[in-house]
């Protein structure tokens, strides 16, 4: 594969330190969700960034998928809920995309996020490795 681009990001103190990405645009506070027993506070966590990220490639290769077919999605968008739990001796993740899809009916939105699954990169990185299931909101 040929690179085009690099992200690069650190992380300091783990899941109640700071991410900041090599170019200063990221500069995140890090706190642990009440849910995982943490203070939680007005830090962010690397499941809201990754669902962040998601979400944005996702809804992006919805729309490469939808030009291709000639379909006009207008004002669509994908919220992508990631969910972290124990599994086995360590945690695991899984993910819920949900698709708004204005301008087509809910079989071909269903359709096109099922194409995009296929060419999503975060969608190749997780396949196999992470449980995500796609809907289409009403």
């Amino acid at each position: 594969m040929e690179v085009l681009y690099t992200a690069t990001a650190t992380a300091h103190g783990g899941r109640e330190g700071r991410v900041e990405s090599s170019d200063g645009k990221i500069r995140e506070k890090l706190t642990v969700p009440e849910g995982m027993g943490g203070p939680g506070g007005d830090g962010t966590n690397p499941e809201q960034l990754f669902a962040a990220g998601y979400a944005a490639c996702f809804e992006g290769a919805l729309r490469l998928i939808a030009r291709k077919e000639k379909k006009d999605v207008g004002d669509a968008s994908v919220t992508a809920n990631v969910g972290i739990g124990p599994e086995g001796q360590s945690y695991g993740l899984v993910v819920e995309l949900v698709g708004s899809v204005p301008g087509v009916s809910k079989d071909e939105a269903r359709e096109l996020m099922e194409k995009a699954h296929e060419v999503c990169p975060y969608s190749k990185a997780t396949r196999g490795n992470v449980e995500v299931t796609l809907s289409v909101a009403d």
